[in-house]
């Protein structure tokens, strides 16, 4: 993989120690530039959103290591946990590629939170799947996933073109006007 590939965490309501753990499992892989940023959802105490400049596929995990990917995952938990239940905590995972691909976990609660986060990992077995051209609309630049936690799985939830937003609902994607 290419050396110096940068990763930029931007976030709120994060304690240092957390930031350093995650930091400490990232370094190895990533330049990381940190953001601090005002909070701007009212609806969470704590935000974090994490850009990974590589494309979401078997590839990138073999190259960052299951396990360190686990450990990573880890920490997220240990941060819902750490602040209990209730909308205390949203994570943002944005994958490069084409097309870009967004995992948002913002779920109440901790056990389906944790669910969200090992399920990740299942998502790519159902990505060529969920990209096949006949299936999608043209020209998607992003697809954004939801965790269902009526089903137990994620959900594609949104798809983003130039200039055109979908949503997926049943088995179709559907143009937002």
């Amino acid at each position: 993989m290419t050396e110096n590939v940068k990763t930029t965490l931007r976030y709120y309501g994060i304690s240092p120690w957390e930031i350093e753990v995650l930091y400490g499992f990232l370094n190895s892989h990533f330049t990381i530039i940190q953001d601090e940023i005002e909070a701007d959802d009212e609806n969470f105490v704590s935000f974090l959103d994490i850009d990974i400049p590589l494309q979401f596929n078997e590839e990138f995990f073999q190259w960052f290591d299951f396990k360190r990917w686990e450990k990573v995952k880890a920490v997220f938990k240990e941060m819902k946990r750490r602040r209990g239940s209730g909308n205390a905590l949203k994570i943002i995972i944005n994958f490069s590629g084409n097309p870009k691909i967004i995992f948002t976990i913002d779920i109440e609660d901790k056990q389906w939170f944790d669910n969200a986060l090992e399920k990740i990992d299942f998502v790519l077995e159902l990505l060529p799947y969920h990209l096949n051209p006949e299936k999608i609309p043209s020209d998607i630049s992003v697809i954004m996933y939801k965790f269902d936690s009526q089903s137990i799985r994620w959900r594609l939830d949104t798809a983003l073109s130039e200039n055109k937003k979908y949503t997926f609902r049943g088995d179709s994607w559907n143009e937002i006007t």
